[in-house]
């Protein structure tokens, strides 16, 4: 079965295949028989009607249209890998020639991976910030467990600092009520800096029955930073009564003895989770540092569809939010501008599909494998994220068999990046190496030589990249809400 390559472009080629038809007699065959059950001609059984009648009855060009159909996806397949090609997209494919008994020719256009040579991956060097759990946070944490082993009181008085009240909400606007600006029955801690600006001072000194007026900047809904009149009524006054940080509540809120060995502990924890946040920032500063040492061509049609997909996506976002683009960068730390930011969509989508392509080629140098295992514990990961049994998830691939294809590139080109980064050289900014081969899925770091689960490389939809650019509308909502 010869076939050729024509070289479009960088990413776009033309594949010319011809199939002689004793290649074709299995799927004529097999298009006889199929036609065969479907008709009904005097004098023949259903099934049994012979190929020269059906040519006769329906003309021999449509059992060879049909033994195509079957049959050009594997034909094409074969060409592919004869000529070590890496299609990105479906081809696009057109019968160039039809010799009835000798021959068909077809040709397949499709976008494939551009031709790239790999470095030498030790080259790649990569500076991410050092760990560092301040004391704050721990205290963070011993004080989140004190709330909740503390006690509540209702008293008599007015709310001061520290307080918990019970609070209904009322908006106005020139004297008319906002029903989208209107809560009750809301928790609020005097002090905390939530909800609103100016509640603090507002509700300082009330008791509960009594309210005031105060304006301030409404944060959600379609009115979003629009100044408003906000009654507060104050239902309720809770006093706290917080234990204090010492050995008996170390023994009533955990397993040790001493409050010194739960703060040490949750000092571990906390490390534990920075050191897997650090790694993911290795991975993305040593990706990205690859990236931008290798040219390579990103196919037209393919980045189109792409960027599209993410502005729309963004686009969704903003308006489930009830954000136009103009309030969520006022609010971002980026500072940037409509044209900056769409801008950055297009960089980022084509930084992914350039990750994408150089991680498929390590995996395909490397031999990188995937097994029942990986699904298994990729599975059990997404359903954590996802906080669902992950019989759940496993069920999903079951009425979805095509994500487990998904599944399986995201975990080869996991495996691929882990590779990669092993092989990098990654310090912390005070010139410290930051391990990374020895690095268990919680965190902690495994002795030399003992076997340990490598942590999975975090790519979001190819990229480099913790947190993609989609999700910052939604986050921002999120935030303003609370």
């Amino acid at each position: 079965m010869p076939s050729t390559v024509e070289q479009l472009s960088p990413t776009r080629v033309k594949i010319t295949v011809e199939v002689p038809f004793t290649d074709l007699k299995p799927s004529m065959d097999k298009a006889y028989a199929e036609i065969a059950k479907t008709i009904s001609i005097p004098g023949f059984r259903r099934g049994k009607v012979p190929p020269m009648v059906i040519d006769q009855r329906f003309g021999r060009g449509a059992v060879i249209q049909e033994a195509f159909n079957d049959s050009w996806m594997r034909f094409y397949g074969a060409a592919v890998a004869e000529n070590q090609l890496a299609p990105l997209t479906q081809p696009e494919v057109e019968v160039t020639k039809l010799e009835d008994g000798d021959l068909i020719e077809f040709t397949a256009e499709v976008d494939v991976r551009p031709e790239f040579d790999l470095p030498d991956f030790a080259t790649l060097t990569a500076t991410v910030d050092a760990l560092e759990v301040p004391d704050a946070q721990v205290d963070e944490q011993i004080d989140v467990l004190r709330g909740r082993f503390g006690s509540r009181e209702t008293v008599e008085r007015a709310a001061a600092d520290g307080d918990i009240l019970t609070i209904n909400l009322v908006a106005t606007q020139n004297g008319e009520a906002l029903p989208d600006a209107t809560a009750e029955d809301l928790e609020y801690t005097v002090g905390s800096g939530q909800m609103l600006d100016g509640l603090d001072e507002a509700v300082t000194g009330l008791s509960a029955g009594e309210s005031t007026t105060f304006t301030s900047t409404l944060v959600g809904g379609p009115l979003k930073d629009e100044q408003a009149d906000i009654e507060v009524t104050v239902t309720k006054v809770q006093a706290q009564e917080l234990p204090e940080a010492d050995d008996e509540l170390a023994q009533q809120a955990s397993e040790f003895d001493t409050i010194g060995e739960l703060r040490a502990s949750i000092a571990d924890r906390l490390t534990a989770m920075a050191r897997l946040d650090q790694a993911g920032r290795a991975r993305d500063a040593v990706l990205e540092e690859l990236i931008s040492q290798l040219e390579i061509d990103v196919p037209e049609n393919i980045l189109a569809s792409e960027t599209d997909a993410r502005k729309q996506q963004i686009t969704a976002q903003l308006a489930q939010a009830q954000l136009s683009l103009e309030q969520y960068l006022s609010e971002a730390e980026e500072g940037q501008t409509e044209d900056e930011f769409w801008a950055d969509v297009d960089t980022r989508s084509t930084q992914a599909l350039k990750a994408q392509m150089i991680l498929d080629k390590v995996a395909e140098e490397r031999a990188v494998s995937v097994d029942q295992n990986d699904l298994t514990q990729h599975i059990i990961r997404k359903a954590q994220q996802d906080n669902v049994p992950p019989q759940q998830v496993a069920d999903h691939l079951q009425e979805h068999p095509h994500h487990i294809d998904e599944y399986m590139t995201e975990i080869r080109r996991g495996k691929a990046l882990a590779l990669i980064v092993e092989s990098a050289t990654v310090t912390d900014s005070n010139g410290a190496p930051v391990e990374l081969a020895n690095l268990r899925e919680d965190g902690t770091i495994a002795e030399p030589g003992e076997e340990t689960e490598v942590v999975e490389g975090e790519v979001l939809d190819g990229t480099a990249g913790s947190t993609d650019v989609e999700d910052a509308p939604v986050a921002e909502e999120e935030q303003a809400q609370a």
